[in-house]
């Protein structure tokens, strides 16, 4: 019997992050080892564990899984959040990739200055009331249904709500002008192992905070500054 996925990363958010989401969506139980310290991260790379040098990585079904994208992809398919048919995969590939698209103006976001964060803020919520909430309020509205692809939860609903409460953390009332998207906010937070990553005391992540910042620049040596958007 196989174990537990473990997974290796920071104790924060990052792209890991969506890792999380996707494994307590499906009910998944699994491990985490936090990088802490440079000589963690270089004994990975000694051993031949990080393919392309970086991480997150996955341990998972015996095989040693980088690039969060082919992460994502095996365990929604290993969990049957992946669609019923070619069609819905590519569905679901298309949502997903507008929400990674979104979540690409919030990641590096704790890296800024403050006031390039200021900027950022700005830009984040634009893009996300310009651009990808309208499109989901459409898909929604026009096909009346509970679910982005098929009528079923799958890995596409997951992204998107926490795209939806990445942006909220920015602007709480991003939502305000699209009825649908609340709605779909509502329901899939509604779904028991959903509700339950949400609790305290869950693998989730909170905000990212300095101390997140300074371990993933030691760890990765980041000594450069990191621009806005």
């Amino acid at each position: 019997m196989a174990g537990k996925p473990k997974l290796y990363y920071f104790d924060g958010r990052g792209k890991m992050e969506s890792v999380r989401w996707l494994l307590a969506a499906a009910g998944a139980e699994f491990e985490e080892e936090f990088l802490e310290t440079r000589e963690q991260y270089e004994k990975l790379l000694q051993g031949g564990s990080l393919l392309f040098q970086q991480v997150p990585m996955v341990e998972i079904d015996g095989m040693k899984m980088v690039q969060t994208r082919a992460i994502l992809s095996y365990i929604a398919a290993k969990y049957n959040l992946y669609g019923k048919d070619l069609k819905e995969r590519a569905l679901i590939d298309m949502y997903v990739g507008g929400t990674d698209d979104l979540m690409g103006f919030i990641l590096m976001f704790p890296f800024l200055s403050a006031e390039d964060k200021e900027k950022q803020r700005a830009v984040i919520v634009q893009k996300a009331t310009s651009r990808y909430f309208p499109a989901y309020e459409k898909v929604l509205k026009d096909h009346g249904q509970d679910f982005l692809v098929g009528n079923s939860f799958s890995w596409a609903d997951v992204h998107l709500l926490e795209a939806i409460l990445m942006v909220e953390e920015k602007k709480s009332d991003a939502l305000s002008g699209f009825p649908q998207l609340q709605a779909f906010k509502a329901r899939i937070s509604s779904i028991p192992t959903i509700k339950k990553f949400l609790e305290p005391g869950s693998q989730r992540k909170p905000v990212p905070d300095d101390k997140y910042v300074e371990t993933v620049r030691r760890v990765l040596r980041m000594y450069y500054d990191v621009k806005a958007n």
